[in-house]
């Protein structure tokens, strides 16, 4: 059986880049994890919309 080495579990490189995403308003990255940060007001609009779509 020959193995595909295109699909390797090993693969290093992302997916997708979330840095770059249209709905991505980061503020800041943390250096190590590379996770991004919102900024404050992408915060409030989330809370917002959480609060105007509860049940």
């Amino acid at each position: 059986m020959k193995i595909n080495k295109t699909h390797s579990i090993d693969n290093k490189n992302p997916i997708e880049n979330h840095q770059t995403a249209a709905w991505a308003d980061i503020e800041k990255v943390q250096p190590e994890s590379r996770v991004p940060i919102p900024s404050q007001e992408a915060v409030d609009r989330a809370k917002d919309w959480v609060e105007e779509n509860e049940k």
